[in-house]
């Protein structure tokens, strides 16, 4: 199997780029919570010889475990992490597609805040996104960004970012498991399955559904 690699951030270092910034969301198919965001900066020419983080894939293709164990070993070897959540009122009140461009939108800007306000002050910033571009970015824009279709198995700063929101979105779906028991979001973590189907039918909707999702037909 094909691990992502830092072509892309490679080939941005070399045109003077001072930090390339990795983006990816998580939870935008889910039937219930929230969207999560992630971005993630490593140090220019970062080489990973051997150990976990050699590990880095599309978080969706990787065991629990080794996703929570990644999750911290690129915290602690990025130059800069950030992630962000966007509530269920939002994807009600805006849409998915609106909401995830805020969830990634936040989590860009935080970042950036991060290092602007650290002793490397630059910005020369690059950012790529699993997907496609993400509208206004303050200091950013469209030229300064770029959208790679299944990004997370092409760029190791976009499968990590990938790697640090789903963990930090299924930690919160654990949590809230404890409210809404009868929907299983410990093991489905709000995705549609066959179970959390028959949930919805036995017991309706709850407060953490997307109403702006067609979930009725399941009812």
């Amino acid at each position: 199997m094909q691990l992502p690699t830092f072509k892309e951030e490679s080939l941005l270092w070399e045109r003077g780029v001072e930090f390339v910034i990795g983006v990816d969301e998580v939870g935008r198919g889910s039937f219930a919570g929230p969207v999560t965001a992630g971005a993630v900066i490593f140090r220019k020419r970062s080489i990973f010889e051997g150990g976990l983080l050699t590990k880095i894939n599309d978080s969706k293709l990787l065991e629990p475990k080794i996703r929570e164990s990644l999750s911290v070993e690129i915290k602690k070897e990025a130059l800069c992490y950030a992630t962000s959540t966007v509530g269920v009122s939002t994807i009600n009140n805006v849409g998915i597609g609106k909401a995830t461009q805020i969830a990634m939108r936040r989590a860009v800007e935080s970042i950036m805040y991060k290092i602007l306000s650290s002793k490397y002050r630059s910005d020369k910033f690059f950012v790529l996104i699993d997907g496609f571009n993400i509208k206004h970015i303050r200091k950013i824009g469209l030229k300064n960004q770029k959208g790679i279709i299944k990004g997370d198995r092409k760029s190791i700063s976009i499968a990590a970012a990938s790697i640090i929101a789903k963990v930090h979105r299924d930690g919160l779906m654990r949590k809230l498991n404890r409210k809404y028991p009868q929907y299983g979001f410990f093991q489905n973590k709000g995705y549609g399955t066959k179970f959390h189907q028959t949930a919805i039918k036995n017991h309706g909707l709850s407060d953490l559904h997307r109403t702006s999702f067609n979930l009725q037909k399941f009812l």
